[in-house]
């Protein structure tokens, strides 16, 4: 008799620590009770349930799912007391506050445009050059059933990124786990991004990182913050690499791949393409010889490529020209 009583306040503590909870904080989920090792860096997420196995001297032994080990110890304080907890109208969810994310398809008509970033920094990568250092990169393997025909990315300027300025101005209502796979470059362990159709397949074309998932990080980090969702952040992305390529800028780049481009020729064109003044807001990037990206400063407000460079904030350029690089190592 006295062991089925034991047996029965055993089966009973089991069940009452086995409870599922919302944290009130985004501590950290350590694999040991001494927290002296917090594998991939984990951070709790107020939006999620953890269920808690265990109550023991003050801290917790939960379970995160999809993480390796699942089992890990958080402070109890990073949870509501049992006694706030026993009534579900004390349970409150926070809402997201990474833009565009977890929230379904962005609805661009929730924004207002006034509040996108005032300055701007556009990031276009020269392709080859940039696969030169980073032979083993996905975007950087050409098919086989590619052979003889060039792939866009080959004779275009691709996009990086789109940075909205100050320099540190990022990660904008990013949770600390989000920052934390980002800054370890988890990326492909990032939420992915709700876009249209038709902007996905835009986007795999001007940008080669999306196989290695550069438009999270790029989203996470500096979209965050340019005052809108997702789709519009990469729509207008996307608008300028176009404008970018469509222009004689473009046609200059195509011309001159294998020969050496001084700075002065760059800011020409781009004076020449987008109005006087143009020029002035781009800065040439390089790396042992090579050009390796162009980074335009521009501003907000309009459609238009020129319009924008008109708005943005004069630059200096350390790098004073370079080969372009053609297709192939």
């Amino acid at each position: 008799m006295n062991r089925l009583i034991l047996i029965l306040i055993f089966f009973s503590v089991s069940l009452l620590a086995r409870e599922e909870m919302f944290p009130t904080q985004e501590c950290p989920a350590f694999n040991n009770m001494k927290h002296t090792q917090n594998t991939h860096s984990v951070h709790l997420d107020k939006e999620k349930k953890y269920t808690i196995l265990r109550h023991y001297k003050g801290q917790n032994l939960i379970v995160v799912k999809g993480e390796h080990p699942a089992q890990r110890w958080v402070d109890e304080q990073c949870f509501p007391k049992r006694s706030e907890s026993s009534n579900p109208l004390n349970v409150q969810r926070v809402e997201s506050k990474v833009i565009g994310i977890d929230n379904g398809l962005d609805q661009t008509q929730k924004y207002d445009y006034r509040n996108i970033s005032k300055q701007n920094i556009l990031t276009l990568s020269w392709h080859n050059a940039f696969c030169e250092t980073h032979r083993v990169k996905k975007e950087c393997k050409r098919s086989l059933f590619a052979f003889g025909r060039p792939n866009y990315s080959e004779k275009h300027f691709v996009l990086h990124g789109l940075w909205p300025q100050p320099k540190n101005k990022n990660y904008c209502g990013v949770d600390s786990h989000t920052v934390a796979m980002d800054k370890h470059k988890q990326w492909n362990r990032l939420p992915d991004i709700p876009l249209s159709d038709e902007v996905k397949k835009r986007l795999q074309k001007v940008m080669p990182g999306v196989a290695s998932n550069l438009h999270k990080h790029e989203w996470i980090k500096h979209g965050t913050c340019y005052g809108t969702g997702a789709e519009r952040y990469y729509a207008d992305a996307i608008k300028m690499v176009e404008q970018v390529n469509d222009s004689r800028v473009g046609d200059f780049f195509k011309k001159q791949i294998g020969k050496y481009v001084t700075f002065q020729q760059v800011r020409t064109v781009f004076d020449r393409s987008f109005g006087v003044g143009a020029g002035k807001r781009v800065e040439l990037k390089c790396h042992k010889g090579l050009i390796t990206e162009l980074w335009l400063h521009v501003g907000s407000g309009s459609d238009d490529l020129g319009a924008l460079l008109t708005e943005g904030k004069q630059t200096r350029s350390r790098c004073q020209g370079g080969f372009v690089d053609k297709a192939g190592f």
